[in-house]
């Protein structure tokens, strides 16, 4: 068991953490109160590679591991998880789903704009009425031939407005229920496909959330990912690695809370000295740190499996569930840590814990992570 990182990763860490400190900090606080896409932040993490990770050099991508891509959302996520949350949408879910099971065609004309940062993308599946039931798809791709007729609406978007390329998933043959789903490629500026209003959330509020509707949408036959009715798989298949990168998300928010907490427990003195000294705060900081440090076994042991080539259904789920709840458990300790402080937006506290909540519900709700490893371990 060797828990090393390679020289190479080290490296990606680093320049992770020095992108964070250096390009997301500065106004990561104004970024949140006017819910401002960080589109100049983005930009420089697409030109550092950021952006596809895992994909092929042929594609565009940096051809690099899982374990260093969970290293980067780590450390993205300490200082802002609405930043991390485009790496992670782009990475996990549109450049992997493309890569694995695009065409020719569409990884040419695709993959490689995303995969090289030059443009983001969104994934689309959830719905006003199907949300953890991904089933029930309301959104309908009529086969007229040569292309698809789309309709319906898409919920909770994340890079809503700001991608160019949108992964979207909707029902063809109602009849065969989940069997008759298919998975498209829409590009923004087609004629009948909309963009709705931001959504004003509680946390990741950098991120631009919107829904997103699909009016008599034309969608060229080239542009199914996959053989007919191959969707719903595709979804299911690409959101598992879509958790390993959401589980970082969660790790890196603790963590950064954590490092806040920390620090601001060794200057701050009451009753004569450090508050780090009182066994309350003392205490409190150990149960964080050995929470984050289980999380983060959980994380890198899933990116390992993804890496080998191994199942890494159950690890993507434990990671995502136990880490969300260690992000939402450190958060609200370190705003108790820094007392009143911790309620003043300048001291970055309050803002990781309300962007902590987001990682126990999407791409998954812990609830449904509950069902997947029960199923996998009474299989």
């Amino acid at each position: 068991m060797l828990f090393q990182l390679s020289e190479e990763q080290l490296m990606i860490q680093q320049a992770a953490r020095d992108f964070a400190q250096h390009e997301l900090k500065p106004g990561v606080i104004e970024r949140d109160e006017h819910q401002k896409f960080p589109a100049e932040q983005v930009k420089k993490l697409g030109e550092l590679g950021f952006l596809g990770m895992m994909v092929s050099e042929e594609f565009g991508g940096s051809g690099l591991d899982a374990v260093s891509y969970v290293l980067v959302m780590e450390e993205l996520s300490k200082i802002d998880a609405s930043a991390s949350v485009v790496v992670s949408v782009n990475n996990s879910l549109v450049c992997y789903g493309l890569e694995a099971y695009g065409s020719e065609f569409q990884k040419e004309k695709y993959l490689k704009p995303l995969a090289s940062g030059q443009q983001i993308g969104a994934f689309c599946l959830s719905e006003p009425e199907a949300g953890s039931d991904a089933t029930s798809q309301q959104t309908t791709a009529e086969d007229k031939g040569d292309y698809y007729l789309l309709n319906g609406t898409k919920n909770w978007i994340t890079n809503g407005s700001n991608a160019s390329t949108y992964l979207v998933i909707a029902q063809t043959h109602p009849d065969l229920k989940h069997k008759g789903i298919n998975a498209f490629i829409v590009e923004k500026g087609m004629e009948g496909f909309t963009i709705g209003p931001k959504e004003n959330k509680m946390g990741i509020r950098g991120s631009d959330t919107h829904s997103l509707m699909f009016n008599d949408v034309k969608v060229p036959k080239e542009n199914r990912i996959g053989e007919d009715g191959f969707g719903f798989k595709f979804a299911m298949k690409t959101l598992e690695g879509g958790r390993i990168g959401i589980a970082a998300q969660a790790l890196g928010i603790a963590a950064g809370a954590y490092e806040l907490a920390l620090a601001y427990a060794k200057q701050r003195k009451s009753f004569g000295k450090p508050i780090a000294e009182h066994q309350a705060i003392a205490f409190k900081l150990a149960d964080m740190a050995t929470s984050i440090e289980a999380a983060r076994m959980l994380v890198y042991k899933a990116a390992w499996l993804k890496d080998q080539g191994l199942p890494y259904t159950l690890a993507g789920s434990m990671a995502k569930l136990y880490a969300s709840k260690v992000a939402m458990d450190v958060t609200v300790e370190a705003v108790q840590v820094h007392g009143g402080y911790g309620f003043v937006k300048e001291y970055h506290v309050e803002r990781l814990m309300r962007d902590a909540k987001i990682t126990q519900i999407y791409e998954g709700t812990s609830e449904i992570q509950q069902m997947v490893i029960s199923r996998e371990i009474l299989r």
